[in-house]
This record gives structure tokens, C-alpha cells and sequence, in this order.
């Protein structure tokens, strides 16, 4: 047997979402960093073994411009461009190149850790057995990252803990038990089917569960063409202790599984006759068990009251997701869920242990009572806060930080490195001093300024009100709508405020107004609703039957549309239901609004937010047929020396890209990304040199590390192509001396 010592910066114990982000954030800035994964793959619960979808922020469209930037959403957009049809094999090939392609990581698959060393309240070293090649390792380094999900090196470290539900007393939480116990979220084995062509038998084994007996057939939705998460509700042992029970779990859930395929192979009620199984998981997902305490605990009230912490490092926007502790056996739904109004923010507080001075912790066991956990449990969620420590870690190493200091004394330090990272962080300008970019000014040959869509498509009748969102810069002066009317009528237009920058709900009512309509087509009718405060705000346009919106096959930037609906009967329960739905995605409403916007002005690219909220958040030109061949230009007073240069591109991070085993997103490569450029630079009144560009672009971040820094007065940005989009985007560019 071989003993190793392996010495770095940071040990990252985990290798699903939580952990890879968590060690690529690090080595990205630098740290040195031993990555240990108990698994032969990586991904966790996401991966092969298990094959959960890779749920966040976007909550399957409830949430608007929600889904994850940084490295997770850098892996959604290159395993949107490789495995369109959401092959879990190769999503494992997505995320270990991802974690080979970063030199400062070495990787340790099939490495469980044991044992830990520790003295007052300090890790020391993790020791773990290398399964097949026999070695065991010793890790050691200054700090260390728990994303093992279960929380096993905390807890032997004698990191502060919870498990199980807190009493509602302590919180004040409506949605937790009055009286507090140890129950969980249970575990889950899903299981994938395919059709052979011909009739293929199923005998079952005799630990098969007979489902008749249970309550399964009548609470759950069982159907021959549904696979994999489309079972998430075949959970169990929320009411064991799910790792001292794992065993009996999985065998539970299995004779489940088998059951439940016996049920659809023999009792004659589905066509399944040419059916097999093509794949069972052997492997448990584990939704909850160990929750550290940090200096701050996520609560039910942080998260639907959208606190906007100081410290905050990673967004969510996932409802509060509890199941019934009985799981797949319980009578009540298996599940129930309260979506806050947008995005909610996570601090760096709830990321470290209060009494293991250099532990921090990502992933499912943050520091959150067991409410909040029902949303932050997600993965694409557990992936941007394993960023947020990667990146807080190293940052915290260089400066000679604890984790604590890091968050209260020198937290612009890890805010500085989140934006240049192009992290998930929410509603914080760049105001990083090391960004040279923030001393130009920006001009641009286009900007998009007259907000109209005035072609045709077809038409939307108003059988239910109607929503738009509206981008307002500086204000909103009225605007016009083209519409049928079966008869001469009245239309009632409200104007809504969102409340807050991240939402697009209708929320506090600002004016209304009602406009006569001829009888006709196509007639525009002016609006004259006005607002003078920079944001979005929701146009609702009351339902009327006699009146029909004319649609469009394109909106603009940040301009998105809902219909109103009434919940359906099986929809009818505590604050599951969101009666606005998403409607023309990626189509719009023909609308003129009255003046000039500068929501899309060239100066967009320089700071300010990384992401849509209270408006777009970036460039955009003129028609590509105005301006074919648009460019974005930033100028200093005096010349800068720049090493590297950061662009960040319009990824469309309103669309939902969870196509691993869920659905499939049409564009293996997002449209509104520039697909060819070319980067110029010029000092002073020289001439214009290309010192870098960008060719069959798929990606939204792009760094050009100069080889030498160049003195420059002048960086131009010229766009040679699109991916699809008739206009230019770009959300910023950034300027570094190294």
C-alpha cells in the first residue's frame, strides 16, 4: 500500500456541481487546489450514476433572466453546444474536461475520505483511500472546502451541525413543524426505459414492491412514455437516517422502481409490450442531511423576502421545495412549493463554519434551516455558491484572510474577484479599481434607440390579461399597440411596478388608464401611460374578448410577455400556483414606444451589472441591416497599459437550458451570442491594429490575454457575425493591466 501527501492551497472534498465549480473558481485565481471525488465520475447527482437534471435559478421558466453566469453557466452553454439531446455520458465528459482543462487541479477520483486531523477549531489534513490503486492519501493545505454533500469532513472536524427540521419557534417560519424533529428529504433512484422493437417480457424479482397495496397508483402520475426525473417522487427515507440507513434505502427504492415497472409491463393498462429497461440506478440520490452553522443561517424569510445582503455571493431562485417526509408511501402530494417573487440572494456568512476556522462548505449542507434548504438544495444553485468559496478561498489565502475576515472585513476583495470571474451575483455594479475599463468612455457606431417591433406575425385575442415588460430609460412617455377589434370597444392598460430589479411580476400598482379602440385591424391605439423612474415596469393589458394584440416574431432585448391564468383544480394549494405564465418565447408584442431609450446605449459595457436587472444590462446595435458590421469603441483620456482583455457576450440567460433529461432547448449555439469579432486597439492618433479575435464563437466569457501589455488610448470591439441575432450584443468588455 502506497502513503502520499498531497500539498495545496485548497482541498475541495466533493466532486459533484457544488465541488468542480468550487476548485475551478480557485484555480482560476490562482490557488493550487487536490479536488477528491468518492465516485469514478464526476457530476454527483447530476452525473451517469444518478442522472438528476440540473435544476437552479430559472425554476423551469417560473423565474425570469435567472439562469446561472460563471462556471456553471459556463457548463450549461458548452453542454448546450455538445449534447443538445442531453446524453448523460457525455454531460460526465462536459465536466471533467471542464476540471482537466484547469492546471492548478489535481484530481482524485475513486478517493473516499475517512479521517480528518483537527485541533482548535483547525483541519490540519483529510486522509482518504484510493479505491483500486490501493494508496492512501494525506491532503493537506491551509483551507478546505466540504461539497461532499453529507457534510463528513465538517462533522468530523466537530463543525456546529443540524439536521432534521427546526421548530417554527426558532425562525418563525410558517412552513416549519411546530414541533421539531429529525425527518429529511428522502432519497431517490430513477430508472430509464427504451422500446426494442418488439415485444420484450418482464418477470419480476420477489423483492419487487407490489404498488396496488400502496397509495402510489392514485398519488402519482405513472406513464409508458415518462423517464427518468420525470420519477423524482420515487423517494424514500426522509423518516431514517439517510446515510446510516443507505443501505436499506436503496434497496427499498429499487424493489420500488421494479414495482412500479412491473406495474407498467403487466397489469395490462399501458402499451408497453416493446418496453425494456435500458438503465437503473444503483446509486441513491440524496437530497438533505447535514446542514452547517455559519455566522449567518438562510431562512424561509431571507429567501422570499429577497434580502439583499451585503456579502451576498450567489443568487437562487428555485421555490422552497419540501416533500412529505414518508416520501413515495405518503398519501400528500410529493411535493409542495412557495416560489419567492424573483431571484433571492445567498451571503458569503452562510458559506464557512462559525467554529472550524478554515472550513468552508457548498452545495446542500450550507448553512440554511431546513425551510430555505428547500431551495438552495438545487444543483445549479449548489454549483454557484461552490464558485462563490472557490473564488472567497483564494482570495481570502492571498490577503491573509480567515473565512470570516474575508466576508466581514475585506468582502470588496471577494466581490472584485466574483465580477471578474463573470460569477453569479446579482443587482452588484463593477467597481473593481484593477478594471481599467471603468476610467473610458464608450461610443459605438449603433445603439438600439427607437423601441419598436412593427411587423406582423399574427395576432393574440385578449381572452385573459396580458403582461409586457418594459425597460424604461430615462422614462416612458406612452406608446402605441397594433390591434384588431371585432367591435368599437375600450381597453384598460395598467402600469405595474416590479417592486424589485430582479422580478417581472406585477406587483404595486403605478397608474391605469382606459383607451377607446375603433372597430378594425390593425389599428394602432396610443397608450398614454407615463413613468420617469429608470427600470423595468409591466404593462398589463386588461382581458377584453373583442380586442386581439398583434404578435410579432421577435422582441426586444429584456422585453418579455405573460398571460394571466387561472390555476387549474389539481393547482389549487398553498402558493404553488403562479397565476402569471410565460407566453411568445422569443416572439413579442407589435408595440411602439413613444422617444428614445438609452436601455441599450454603448456605456452599458463599461461596469454597472453583468446581467439583466431593472433592464438589460448591455449593447445592443441597430439592425444588421442599418449596420452590418457594428462596432463598440472605449476611449481614455490617457494611455492605459493593458494585459488582458475580458469580453462578455449575451448568452440569453432567459432561456432555460436544463436539457439533461428534462427537455430539449432548440439552439445548440444561443443566438444573441456575436459569433466573430475582432478586437483593435490603437495609442494616442495611431492606426488601428487587431491584437485579437474571436472566430465560430459559442461561448459568453472570453478572455485575451495580451502577450505583453500594450499602451492604448482606444479598444475597439468590430462584429463580424452573430449567431443569429439581427442586432450586435455585447454585456461588457473589460480591460486588465495583467
Amino acid at each position: 500500500m502506497q502513503q502520499l501527501d498531497v500539498r495545496t492551497d485548497l482541498t475541495v472534498v466533493g466532486g459533484g456541481l457544488a465541488g468542480i465549480c468550487a476548485a475551478i473558481g480557485a484555480a482560476r485565481q490562482g490557488s493550487t487546489v487536490a479536488l477528491v471525488q468518492n465516485r469514478p465520475v464526476l457530476g454527483g447527482n447530476s452525473s451517469s450514476e444518478v442522472r438528476v437534471w440540473v435544476c437552479g435559478a430559472t425554476a423551469h421558466g417560473v423565474q425570469h433572466f435567472a439562469r446561472e453566469t460563471g462556471i456553471m453557466g459556463e457548463l450549461f452553454v458548452e453542454n448546450q453546444y455538445r449534447n443538445p439531446d442531453g446524453n448523460p455520458y457525455y454531460w460526465d465528459l462536459v465536466l471533467l474536461e471542464a476540471v482537466r482543462a484547469e492546471p492548478n487541479i489535481q484530481l482524485f477520483l475513486n478517493t473516499d475520505v475517512r479521517t480528518v486531523e483537527a485541533a482548535d477549531g483547525v483541519i490540519t489534513s483529510v486522509t482518504g483511500w484510493q479505491m483500486g490503486s490501493e494508496k492512501d492519501i494525506t491532503f493537506h493545505s491551509p483551507m478546505y472546502a466540504d461539497c461532499s454533500g453529507d457534510g463528513l469532513i465538517g462533522f468530523l472536524a466537530g463543525a456546529d451541525f443540524r439536521t432534521g427540521r427546526e421548530p417554527r419557534s426558532q425562525y418563525g417560519e410558517s412552513w416549519a413543524p411546530e414541533i421539531p424533529d429529525s425527518n429529511t428529504l428522502g432519497s431517490t433512484i430513477l430508472f430509464y426505459t427504451k422500446d426494442a422493437g418488439r415485444p420484450v417480457k418482464f418477470v419480476p424479482p420477489s423483492f419487487a414492491r407490489d404498488i396496488n397495496s400502496t397509495s402510489i397508483p392514485d398519488r402519482r402520475i405513472i406513464r409508458s412514455d415518462l423517464n427518468g426525473c420525470a420519477y423524482w417522487w420515487i423517494e424514500w427515507g426522509g423518516e431514517l437516517d439517510v446515510v446510516d440507513d443507505n443501505e436499506r434505502i436503496r434497496d427499498e427504492l429499487q424493489g420500488v422502481v421494479y414495482g412500479i415497472w412491473d406495474y407498467l409491463k403487466n397489469s395490462g393498462r399501458f402499451d408497453a409490450d416493446n418496453l425494456t429497461l435500458e438503465w437503473i440506478g444503483s446509486v441513491p440520490g440524496k437530497r438533505e442531511y447535514r446542514r452547517f452553522l455559519g455566522d449567518h443561517v438562510l431562512t424561509q424569510h431571507d429567501v422570499l423576502g429577497q434580502v439583499e445582503f451585503e456579502d451576498r455571493v450567489a443568487f437562487g431562485g428555485w421555490s422552497i421545495d419540501l416533500h412529505p417526509p414518508g416520501g413515495v408511501y405518503a398519501t400528500e402530494r410529493g411535493s409542495k412549493h412557495w416560489h419567492p417573487d424573483g431571484n433571492y440572494h445567498i451571503p458569503l456568512r452562510s458559506l464557512y463554519s462559525r467554529n472550524v476556522r478554515n472550513l468552508w462548505m457548498a452545495g446542500r449542507n450550507i448553512s440554511a434551516s431546513h425551510v430555505a434548504f428547500g431551495t438552495t438544495r438545487v444543483m445549479a444553485t449548489c454549483a454557484v455558491l461552490g464558485e462563490a468559496v472557490g473564488v472567497a478561498s483564494a482570495v481570502a489565502l492571498r490577503n491573509g484572510l480567515t473565512p470570516r475576515s474575508a466576508a466581514t472585513e475585506r468582502f470588496e476583495l471577494v466581490r472584485h474577484a466574483l465580477h471578474r470571474a463573470d460569477a453569479s451575483v446579482l443587482g452588484v455594479a463593477d467597481t473593481d479599481p484593477a478594471n481599467l475599463a471603468l476610467g473610458a468612455s464608450a461610443t459605438a457606431s449603433s445603439s438600439l434607440r427607437r423601441l419598436a417591433v412593427e411587423v406582423s406575425s399574427g395576432t393574440l385575442p385578449l381572452e385573459s390579461d396580458v403582461a409586457m415588460v418594459v425597460p424604461v430609460e430615462p422614462s416612458l412617455e406612452g406608446f402605441e399597440l397594433l390591434v384588431d377589434a371585432a367591435e368599437a370597444t375600450s381597453l384598460t392598460v395598467e402600469l405595474h411596478d416590479p417592486v424589485k430589479p430582479q422580478n417581472y411580476l406585477p406587483l404595486k400598482l403605478l397608474d391605469s388608464c382606459t383607451v377607446d379602440v375603433p372597430a378594425g385591424e390593425k389599428r394602432w391605439i396610443e397608450v398614454p401611460l407615463s413613468w420617469d423612474q429608470v427600470g423595468n415596469v409591466v404593462v398589463v393589458l386588461k382581458a377584453n374578448p373583442s380586442v386581439s394584440v398583434h404578435t410579432a416574431e421577435s422582441a426586444l432585448p429584456g422585453m418579455i410577455y405573460f398571460a394571466h391564468r387561472d390555476p387549474a383544480p389539481d393547482e389549487q394549494y398553498t402558493e404553488q400556483f403562479r397565476s402569471w405564465k410565460h407566453i411568445l418565447k422569443r416572439e413579442g408584442l407589435c408595440v411602439r414606444l413613444a422617444g428614445e431609450s438609452s436601455a441599450y446605449s454603448a456605456s452599458k459595457v463599461i461596469g454597472g451589472y453583468s446581467r439583466p436587472c431593472g433592464g438589460p444590462q448591455l449593447w445592443a446595435s441597430e439592425d444588421l441591416a442599418w449596420d452590418p458590421e457594428p462596432w463598440i469603441e472605449l476611449t481614455w483620456p490617457e494611455p492605459v497599459e493593458v494585459g488582458e482583455i475580458v469580453v462578455i457576450l449575451d448568452d440569453d440567460v432567459e432561456e432555460d437550458l436544463i436539457n439533461l433529461h428534462h427537455h430539449r432547448s432548440p439552439d445548440e449555439i444561443l443566438p444573441t451570442l456575436v459569433r466573430d469579432y475582432d478586437l483593435q486597439a490603437r495609442n494616442n492618433n495611431g492606426p488601428w491594429t487587431t491584437i485579437a479575435s474571436a472566430k465560430s464563437n459559442h461561448r459568453r466569457r472570453i478572455r485575451h490575454p495580451l502577450d505583453r501589455p500594450l499602451p492604448l488610448t482606444a479598444l475597439r470591439l468590430v462584429v463580424k457575425a452573430t449567431n443569429g441575432t439581427q442586432r450586435a450584443h455585447v454585456v461588457s468588455i473589460r480591460a486588465y493591466c495583467s
